[in-house]
């Protein structure tokens, strides 16, 4: 009897997973079921080359209609999946149908946390969404950006780069000091300074109401805002509600082992939704960003197929904002100084977080084809000299 694989979740994992089974030689059915009626699609181009007008849509597909026709992938297109029934092996849809599987995979992604007065208030997680704030940089002239991390920088880069005036609300006293830390984030909010932006730091929304033609926000401080329209960017939360509805264990993501299997045998999850066991790191980890959409479904699908693997990938991202381009590997948590390598005033440098000496984390910034040493510097776990380090004289390769 044929073995029957289903996905849920039409973005990048879930293409991705098809992709890999269909390359590890898996002749069975898979469908993939989404509720978005796109193509799956590649996400971070919505906050930064397509939402800059600089990108088509079709440039980030995974793969174009014709692929998923001769791989004999079926795409369940503008359907939700509604109920996983573990006992019967199968998939509830909300058009009534339902599918059996054999290995169910997980790739629902992440949605965006939203503001308590979110009526008329933007966000950023799907093409329309992006659409609309295009549409809106070439009529409005006020952007007020709630939060100041990834998204909301990139997509306030954007909208600078449109000529609309920007402000950006950040309840913490730096933007991104949570993902780099107090060392290294200035770079950013002086980035974001030179670039005619207005940052309200440590102060959080009060309120926000129908202004005239636009949005008034208040903030915590007392102080008024008016803006055309905002934009919220605080952060996602994981897709965890067919996990949570159907007895699987969930924590901050649904919870899997380094083979990404989740605590059924015959359920994977892979990308946003994945709280991963991190072998190298020792530790459970949920990472929102691209990479890890990319990369884990080869190994969940590896999983699904009974051929064991780890997922032991560092946590990898990037960002383009303005003339800034930059990578970032590793994971800053524990770390006790960053050293600098380069021209920080420049932005042209390599930043290290360190632990005793260890690199726990290395970020480049507008300096390129160093990621394979910087990931060989924290998998080899040895101390290293902070002085050689920092000098751009000695070669990366040679400190690890």
């Amino acid at each position: 009897m044929t073995s029957s694989f289903v996905i849920i979740g039409a973005g990048l994992a879930g293409a991705k997973a098809a992709e890999a089974l269909r390359d590890k030689g898996f002749d069975g059915k898979i469908t993939i079921v989404g509720d978005e009626r796109h193509l799956p699609y590649e996400r971070p181009p919505l906050s930064k080359d397509y939402l800059a007008g600089n990108a088509e849509a079709e440039s980030f597909q995974v793969h174009d209609a014709a692929w998923y026709a001769e791989k004999n992938v079926e795409l369940r297109q503008g359907v939700k999946a509604t109920a996983i029934e573990r006992e019967k092996k199968q998939v509830t849809l909300d058009d009534g149908t339902s599918l059996g599987y054999d290995k169910l995979l997980l790739a629902t992604g992440a949605s965006p946390r939203e503001l308590p007065d979110t009526a008329g208030i933007h966000y950023l997680r799907r093409i329309e969404d992006s659409d609309r704030l295009r549409e809106l940089f070439g009529t409005a002239s006020k952007l007020a950006v709630v939060g100041g991390g990834w998204i909301g920088l990139e997509a306030t880069a954007a909208a600078r780069q449109a000529g609309v005036e920007v402000t950006v609300i950040e309840a913490l006293e730096l933007p991104l000091v949570s993902a780099l830390g107090p060392e290294v984030a200035p770079v950013f909010a002086d980035l974001h300074r030179e670039h005619g932006v207005d940052l309200r730091l440590g102060v959080q929304v009060e309120h926000i109401s129908n202004g005239g033609q636009g949005k008034r926000i208040r903030l915590g401080d007392g102080s008024v805002l008016e803006a055309d329209a905002v934009l919220a960017g605080i952060g996602a939360k994981p897709n965890v509600e067919l996990a949570e509805a159907a007895g699987l264990r969930v924590d901050n993501g649904v919870v899997t082992d380094a083979s990404l299997r989740t605590s059924d045998p015959d359920i994977f999850a892979a990308g946003d939704v994945a709280n991963a066991y991190h072998p190298f790191l020792g530790k459970h980890l949920r990472v929102e960003h691209w990479a890890n959409a990319l990369n884990q479904p080869a190994v969940a699908a590896a999983g699904m197929l009974g051929k064991e693997e780890s997922y032991d990938e560092l946590p990898y991202f990037f960002t383009d904002q303005y003339d800034l381009g930059m990578e970032y590997l590793g994971t800053i948590e524990g770390h006790d100084r960053v050293v600098f390598r380069g021209d920080v005033p420049g932005r042209e440098f390599i930043a290290f977080w360190l632990k005793e000496n260890r690199v726990l984390a290395g970020m480049n910034v507008n300096v390129w084809d160093v990621t394979d040493p910087i990931k060989a510097l924290i998998r080899s776990g040895k101390a290293v000299d902070p002085e050689r380090l920092a000098d751009p004289e000695v070669p990366l390769e040679d400190l690890a």
